[in-house]
């Protein structure tokens, strides 16, 4: 997994609320392997119409966008069922931030597990952001893990919280199996001490 510190980069607003894990990957690709490159199904049947054809007025499409690594939605980002792939395409459209007021419980865990940044941010703050990032395609937005802070067009740091293990997880670049195997030598230390202990038990 790609650590992440600090992240200065085009944010993308997407003025919704209960935007759920079938609008960010339709149920059609679920069966896809991992090795494909979701970000190809990221948002499809809102992205595209009944032809195929790019929608010209969703904001995805928006050349200023091209470049963007950072997402600000509505409450409720990432409701609905539970499937990881809304994760994965996100991730694979190079999206390295999500900010929004409220997230799906699941898709909260999954986006932490898989090297995404959930940012949860008062509501009055996050319409604010919209606001600039719509009155200006193209804006960046700063997000610093160790400070924990996100800087927003007006140079405000807004401040955010994050559990201390994935934080640490997403600084050091490690998901669960990496952070596992980082403790090999004391995982193997408790082994030989529980095994030496059961023999004296004998």
């Amino acid at each position: 997994m790609e650590a992440f510190t600090r992240l200065d980069a085009v944010a993308v607003p997407l003025a919704r609320s209960n935007v759920d894990t079938d609008q960010i990957v339709p149920a059609l690709y679920l069966q896809k392997p991992r090795s494909d490159n979701f970000g190809d199904y990221l948002f499809h049947d809102v992205r595209r119409d009944t032809h195929g054809m790019r929608r010209i007025d969703f904001v995805l499409n928006d050349p200023a966008y091209v470049q963007a690594r950072i997402l600000v939605a509505g409450h409720n980002f990432g409701c609905g069922s539970s499937r990881e792939h809304a994760v994965w395409a996100l991730h694979d459209g190079g999206f390295r931030v999500v900010i929004a007021p409220s997230f799906g419980d699941i898709f909260h865990g999954n986006a932490l597990k898989n090297g995404l940044l959930p940012i949860r941010l008062p509501e009055a703050v996050v319409l604010e952001m919209l606001a600039d990032l719509l009155a200006a395609p193209g804006t960046h937005l700063q997000v610093d893990l160790r400070a924990q802070t996100v800087t927003g067009p007006r140079g405000h740091a807004e401040p955010f919280s994050i559990d201390p293990f994935p934080r640490h997880c997403l600084l050091e670049g490690l998901d669960e199996i990496d952070y596992t195997l980082a403790q090999r030598a004391s995982i193997e230390a408790f082994e030989q001490a529980h095994e030496a202990g059961q023999a004296l038990c004998r």
